[in-house]
């Protein structure tokens, strides 16, 4: 079984990370998003297992301590993390993993998996992001500026990862991912795990003729 590959994606909120990686993952087989782990109370509608493993205090503490997480912290009152087990499972099993982080979780991952293909999403420009998040409802002008100065801050690290992506127009961006994602399967050696047999029956010397 050849090993999956595991993709971090970051961006600023507003740059459209979520429905790219929605449709991205809708339209490959697999490949899938790690559900990541929270102490925060579940919100309508939301499944555990599918938003958030929800979990108490207690057990994200018990598991830090172990060293379960690849990346982890802690937002206000509640704790946020990605379980190492969890992924590396569905990479044995030859699944393409997406990490949905910020800059410093990616940091840290990294860290641990230096092979992981890092992508950063930027919007086309400063007025359509702020745009974008002025349009997500009534928000006072005092929020939008904080939430553009959080959305400069990520902004600032785009040169640590290997990709930028940016996502202007939506149907050349989730074109773009799924270039990415291809060319990764397409790689020498994930090709030779997948196709040794066909590898080596093409390389065989025929038989001597008599």
């Amino acid at each position: 079984m050849s090993q999956g590959t595991l993709f971090i994606v970051s961006a600023p909120s507003g740059a459209g990370k979520t429905t790219l990686v929605r449709e991205l993952i809708e339209s490959l087989d697999g490949i899938q998003v790690s559900v990541s782990h929270t102490t925060r109370p579940r919100r309508r509608g939301e499944v555990d297992g599918v938003n958030y493993h929800f979990v108490d205090t207690q057990t994200f503490e018990t598991m830090i301590a172990r060293g379960e997480f690849f990346e982890h912290a802690r937002v206000f009152d509640n704790y946020y993390g990605t379980a190492r087990p969890a992924v590396k499972a569905m990479l044995e099993a030859g699944q393409d993993v997406i990490l949905e982080i910020d800059w410093q979780g990616a940091r840290q991952v990294r860290s641990q998996m230096p092979e992981a293909v890092s992508v950063f999403i930027l919007p086309p420009s400063r007025e359509e992001l702020e745009r974008r998040l002025a349009s997500r409802g009534t928000d006072e002008h005092a929020t939008i500026a904080r939430r553009m100065r959080d959305a400069v801050s990520e902004m600032s690290h785009y040169g640590e990862y290997d990709y930028l992506v940016i996502n202007d127009d939506f149907t050349t961006a989730l074109r773009e991912l799924q270039s990415l994602v291809i060319s990764r399967r397409l790689g020498v050696a994930r090709i030779r795990e997948r196709h040794g047999p066909l590898l080596e029956a093409l390389l065989s010397q025929p038989p001597a003729v008599e």
